[in-house]
C-alpha cells in the first residue's frame, strides 16, 4: 500500500485494471485500517475518475455473492449520501410507495456512514432480519414486492472497510461505489447524487449497461428530489430541470425533511409518513421520488400518472402493506 499511497500522492491516477485489483486486494484483507484510511482520503482530496470508478465497480460486483431473481426486473431507488443534509429516509419510503403501486423493489443499503440513518439502520429498526438466501429475498418479492439487500452481505469488501467509514463520518468513494453494485443488477435505476460533477461519472458508467436509469440531483446540494429547490434529471435522452411545484405541486423547507438527531427519530418519521400522519410536504417528497422512479418502468405516459399511482400507494395504504407484509414473513 505504501507504494501506491505514493504514486497517489504524487496527483496521478489509478488505471481501471489497477483500480480493480487494488480493492479486491482490500477485500480480502491485505491492508490494515491506517492503510486503508490514507487510501480513502485520496479521494477526499481530489475527484475520483471514471476508470477508478468502473474499476472499483468491477472489483465489488466480482467479489459480490450473486442475485438471481429469474428474469424479475427489480427496480433501486438510492442516493449516494453524503449531501450533509440529514434528511428522513425518502429513498426507503419511495421503494415501499413504489413496491404498494404494484413494481418489485430489490433495495440496496448500508448503515449510514456520514448520516444519522442508512437504509440498514432503518430496516433493522423496524425488524427486517438481513440475509443473502436467495429463496427467502425470492419469496419476499412474490409476497411483498419489496426485499432488502444490506451491502455487507454481499460485498465482503464493505465489511472490511466499514467501520472505517463509521469513524471518519465523512463521505467516501464508498459512497459513489453504492448506488451501482447493486447486486441484483435491477432493470431499472434511481439515483440521487450530491453534486453534478458525480451525476457526469454516473451517466457515463450507467449509459454502457442495459438499464433505464434516471440520475436525480436538487441543485441545492440534495442527493435526492428533495423539493427545496429545482432538481436536474439526467437519463439516458438527455437532462431536464424540473421546478418543485412540477413535481410535488409545492416547496418545501429544508425543516420539513429533516431526519433527526438518531436512528430512532427517523424510525418514527418513516412509519407517521406511511401510517398515513405525515405532513403535506413529507408525503410530496416521498411521492415525488417514486414516481420517478416509476417513471423509468414505462408503465406510465407522464410524470402526473405516475405521481398519482405514488400518492394512492401511499394514502390507500398499500405502501404500508407492503411493509408489513415484508415484515411478517422474518
Amino acid at each position: 500500500m505504501k507504494k501506491i499511497l505514493n504514486y497517489l500522492f504524487e496527483h496521478r491516477t489509478l488505471s481501471r485494471e489497477d483500480a480493480r485489483e487494488i480493492l479486491i486486494s482490500i477485500g480480502k484483507g491485505a491492508y490494515n485500517e491506517h492503510e486503508l484510511s490514507g487510501f480513502m482520503t485520496v479521494y477526499l482530496m481530489r475527484s475520483i475518475t471514471i476508470d477508478e470508478l468502473m474499476g472499483f465497480r468491477d472489483a465489488l460486483l466480482e467479489l459480490s455473492v450473486a442475485v438471481d431473481f429469474e428474469g424479475k426486473k427489480v427496480i433501486d431507488v438510492v442516493g449516494t449520501g453524503g449531501d450533509g443534509k440529514n434528511t428522513f429516509n425518502i429513498s426507503t419510503l419511495s421503494c415501499f410507495i413504489i413496491a404498494g403501486a404494484g413494481h418489485p423493489v430489490a433495495k440496496h443499503g448500508n448503515y449510514g456512514a456520514s448520516s444519522v440513518s442508512g437504509a440498514s439502520n432503518l430496516m433493522e429498526s423496524v425488524g427486517y432480519k438481513f440475509k443473502n438466501d436467495q429463496h427467502a429475498l425470492r419469496k419476499e418479492l412474490e409476497v411483498s414486492n419489496m426485499c432488502f439487500l444490506h451491502a455487507p452481505f454481499f460485498h465482503p469488501a464493505l465489511k472490511t472497510v466499514g467501520p472505517i467509514r463509521k469513524n471518519l463520518r465523512v463521505r467516501t468513494f464508498f459512497n459513489l461505489l453504492g448506488p451501482v453494485v447493486n447486486p441484483s443488477k435491477p432493470a431499472y435505476q434511481l439515483i440521487g447524487v450530491y453534486n453534478l460533477e458525480i451525476a457526469r461519472l454516473y451517466t457515463y458508467l450507467l449509459q454502457h449497461d442495459a438499464t433505464s436509469f434516471a440520475i436525480v440531483h436538487s441543485l441545492d446540494g440534495y442527493d435526492e428530489i428533495s423539493l427545496t429547490s429545482d432538481v436536474k434529471v439526467i437519463t439516458s435522452d438527455g437532462e431536464k430541470l424540473y421546478s418543485p411545484s412540477s413535481l410535488g405541486g409545492l416547496v418545501a423547507n429544508a425543516s420539513d425533511i429533516a431526519g433527526g438527531d438518531k436512528v430512532e427519530d427517523a424510525v418514527k418519521i418513516f412509519m407517521n409518513i406511511l401510517e398515513g400522519k405525515g405532513t403535506k410536504a413529507q408525503n410530496a417528497v416521498v411521492c415525488s421520488n417514486a414516481a420517478m422512479g416509476l417513471m423509468l418502468t414505462d408503465e406510465y405516459n407522464d410524470y402526473s400518472a405516475a405521481f398519482q399511482a405514488a400518492s394512492e400507494s401511499l394514502q390507500s395504504g398499500k405502501a404500508l402493506s407492503s411493509l408489513k407484509k415484508l415484515i411478517e414473513l422474518q
